[in-house]
């Protein structure tokens, strides 16, 4: 699959927006929840991998098209399996410090219910949600920006347009506008940590999809289904996670940070 251009990725983005509009359509016509605070608009969650496979087999066909499919469960990549840990572990982190901060000012959060086997299944599920988007996001968008603009910027891009590609279906959701200003300064700090992830685990798409995963899971199990889920207190912890990380690798040594 050859390099693409910078300029690929404005037509990605738009084709991303015109292939959702059914979805969005589905959700106003069914104004039904697929799981508590989802949409069944959240069905278009594979938009960003079809729109990147399309204009793959456009540049590169079909040969390109399975080279990208292949990456799906590239996680030979990763070569210290150490990553794996920051992959699945940084997010439930984030929500146990949400969690503290909430019980520690008073905040009526109940206690966690304890976990089942339905677990296992919410993860499978999420995990395929998370590869239609990172298939796209990560695997087609962020290369081509990474070239030209470096991994700060490309995360702060790819965030805000995801960001706001994800406003429908959280009104659809009957969130209040307060609460999607706070979560999108989560989701942006997030994309801005899965991208310094994605330059450290030999660009694995598959470790993107594990990574937003998690986001999604540990959503869904704070107390309970996301019923108590404080989109403030989880934006501004997880930004000063992303800051936190930026400003900390500056001062290691080079080499330090070696995905070998």
């Amino acid at each position: 699959m050859q390099n693409k251009p910078e300029s690929s990725v404005l037509p990605f983005i738009a084709f991303v927006f015109v292939l959702s509009i059914p979805f969005w359509v589905l959700g106003i016509i069914y104004p039904i929840q697929i799981l508590p605070g989802l949409p069944i608009s959240a069905l278009g969650a594979f938009i960003p991998a079809l729109a990147a496979l399309i204009l793959t087999y456009q540049q590169d066909r079909r040969s390109g098209v399975l080279q990208l499919l292949e990456r799906s469960f590239d996680f030979k990549r990763i070569k210290n399996k150490y990553w794996f840990l920051a992959l699945l572990l940084i997010n439930p982190a984030i929500a146990v410090f949400a969690y503290g901060i909430m019980r520690a000012t008073g905040e009526p959060v109940p206690t966690p219910a304890p976990w089942t086997l339905v677990i296992f299944p919410m993860f499978a599920l999420f995990l395929i949600a998370a590869l239609g988007e990172e298939i796209g996001w990560s695997g087609y968008a962020t290369e081509p920006l990474l070239r030209c603009w470096g991994t700060i910027t490309t995360g702060v891009l790819i965030g805000l347009v995801g960001t706001v590609w994800h406003f429908i279906p959280l009104m659809q959701a009957h969130r209040s506008f307060e609460w999607i200003a706070w979560w999108a300064l989560g989701s942006l700090a997030l994309r801005m940590i899965m991208t310094w992830l994605y330059t450290h685990t030999g660009k694995s798409i598959f470790g993107a999809a594990v990574f937003h995963t998690m986001i999604n899971l540990s959503w869904q199990l704070f107390p309970n289904n996301g019923s108590h889920y404080d989109p403030r207190i989880f934006g501004l912890i997880t930004l000063g996670f992303a800051i936190t990380m930026y400003a900390t690798e500056r001062f290691l040594p080079s080499g330090k940070l070696s995905t070998a």
